[in-house]
């Protein structure tokens, strides 16, 4: 009896020093932040408010006076956020040495990415690297204009708008994006054509799928309070680690097979001096071509392709339906190009650029990136990070933050990236530290000038034929993110022809 009531106390013993403690400082924690209790630190704060994490946190940093905050996660863990432009500048910059992957990610990731480029550090990502920036240079990207995306375009996004709106027929506009962008990224990672745009909505790529529910599994491997529990399940082989693993299983096998058969085809075109141009021959060409170190890598460039400008493109429609204003510009701009703009004229498009950089600000595909700290240091804010302690950026914080985008950050005004000069308007770039949507420092986005080109020539594409009217036309989608963001429960929309 005398064991039990020591045990009991023992248990009580922590939350009795909370009440002692958290009554004397209770008057100096500010009112933004969430409560914090022993052992579990701020967990019931982070669970209450998980169906609007990246909001919730958001509303945290804007409310702090560094626009920096730390967040006490489950036994003693913590993760310090951020919105500080000078802070996101010394993470991603200034001491890139020091703000890593790090173990923690790359254990997280492993399953899906392996040792993927977006996935490790050190040598073996500045060579993954090196090899992959070939693939963005002035004529791959010329070629993906003119080729790739134009060819997607004409002989398939573009007649399924035509059929929609001729038998009004209502689209998951977000769903065709998401195919559309696979179906390209698939080409310039594989040389494969998925034709996964030209299949039945009600019809999904297994690949696609187990693509798709396996970025969300993992994604959610980083909200569990302890990734003990998320362990434990893989190694019992139980719920969504189970699922992860089929789906896993399902990513690698056809990546595996596609590499298999390219690399067949590679033994014929030596004989017949002919050479692939796509992603995965030149990492099959560089001398490295174990099939499951290229299987990492092309797997991380499909997960940066696929889901990033279709989510751009998603919440970019959106935002013009609520804002015809900017909707004339871009068609006025559209209309003084060629029916089928080749690539210089796509460059020069400098309004659309803008209104596409002013919808990722509000809604970046990517609103959050988080590093750890591989040695102590201490951020420009004074913040002190410890050896091992999560950094996270947060990228959708900041295109709220009036300091960095004036009174009216909450305007969707593409005019604040650009300027006059002789009549003309001219697109004005900002710095990446304080719009870090495509990162910045040594990691900077490969594919940063790829997306804007297809996602340009896409805006062109459609808007030059059709309107996109959102079905639920008043309401204010939800803004959810796994690996990427979404619009949660899809985009709906009907499509209708412009008159001639």
């Amino acid at each position: 009896m005398l064991l039990q009531l020591l045990f009991f106390f023992l248990l009580l013993l922590p939350v009795l020093l909370f009440f002692l403690t958290h009554t004397l400082h209770q008057s100096a924690t500010p009112s933004y932040l969430p409560k914090c209790y022993p052992l579990i630190g701020s967990y019931l704060a982070f669970k209450v408010n998980a169906h609007r994490r990246i909001q919730w946190l958001s509303d945290i940093l804007l409310s702090s006076p560094t626009a920096t905050f730390t967040l006490q996660l489950p036994l003693g863990r913590k993760t310090i956020l951020t919105a500080n432009p000078a802070n996101v500048q010394h993470i991603l910059n200034t001491h890139f040495h020091v703000y890593q992957k790090g173990p923690t990610h790359f254990d997280t990731l492993y399953d899906l990415l392996g040792a993927g480029i977006f996935n490790i550090d050190g040598h073996k990502w500045k060579f993954q690297r090196q090899i992959a920036i070939h693939e963005f240079t002035t004529k791959s990207l010329r070629n993906f204009v003119q080729h790739v995306v134009n060819a997607e375009l004409s002989h398939r996004l573009l007649p399924l708008l035509c059929s929609a709106a001729e038998h009004k027929k209502i689209l998951d506009f977000q769903d065709v994006l998401q195919r559309f962008a696979f179906d390209n990224i698939c080409k310039i990672a594989f040389g494969f054509d998925a034709e996964y745009l030209t299949q039945s909505p009600n019809k999904r790529s297994n690949f696609a799928e187990a693509f798709e529910e396996a970025s969300i599994i993992s994604s959610k491997r980083f909200r569990e309070p302890l990734h003990l529990i998320w362990k434990i399940k893989r190694m019992l082989n139980i719920g969504s680690e189970k699922r992860l693993r089929i789906a896993v299983c399902e990513v690698r096998e056809f990546a595996m097979k596609l590499i298999r058969e390219k690399k067949k085809m590679m033994m014929m075109e030596k004989t017949r001096e002919t050479k692939s141009s796509d992603m995965l021959s030149r990492f099959l060409s560089s001398g490295h071509s174990e099939v499951e170190f290229v299987t990492d890598i092309v797997i991380s460039f499909i997960l940066a392709g696929k889901d990033t400008t279709s989510a751009a493109l998603t919440w970019f429609f959106w935002l013009l339906a609520k804002n015809p204003r900017v909707e004339k510009e871009i068609l006025r701009e559209i209309m003084e190009k060629s029916e089928s703009p080749d690539y210089d004229e796509v460059k020069e498009m400098v309004y659309t650029q803008a209104a596409l950089c002013e919808s990722m600000r509000l809604y970046p595909p990517v609103p959050m990136d988080t590093k750890e700290a591989a040695s102590d240091d201490v951020l420009p804010d004074g913040s002190v990070v410890k050896k091992g302690v999560m950094v996270t950026y947060h990228v959708y914080a900041m295109g709220r933050m009036e300091s960095i985008w004036g009174g009216d950050w909450a305007e969707f005004r593409p005019e604040r990236w650009l300027e006059r000069v002789e009549g003309l308007w001219r697109f004005v770039g900002k710095d990446c530290y304080r719009y870090p949507v495509f990162q910045g420092g040594p990691r900077v986005c490969l594919g940063k000038e790829m997306a804007i080109l297809q996602m340009k020539r896409v805006v062109a594409g459609v808007l030059r034929r059709f309107r996109v009217v959102p079905v639920r036309d008043g309401m204010e989608p939800e803004f959810v993110a796994f690996l990427t963001a979404q619009m949660k429960g899809g985009f709906f929309v009907n499509i209708q022809q412009r008159p001639p």
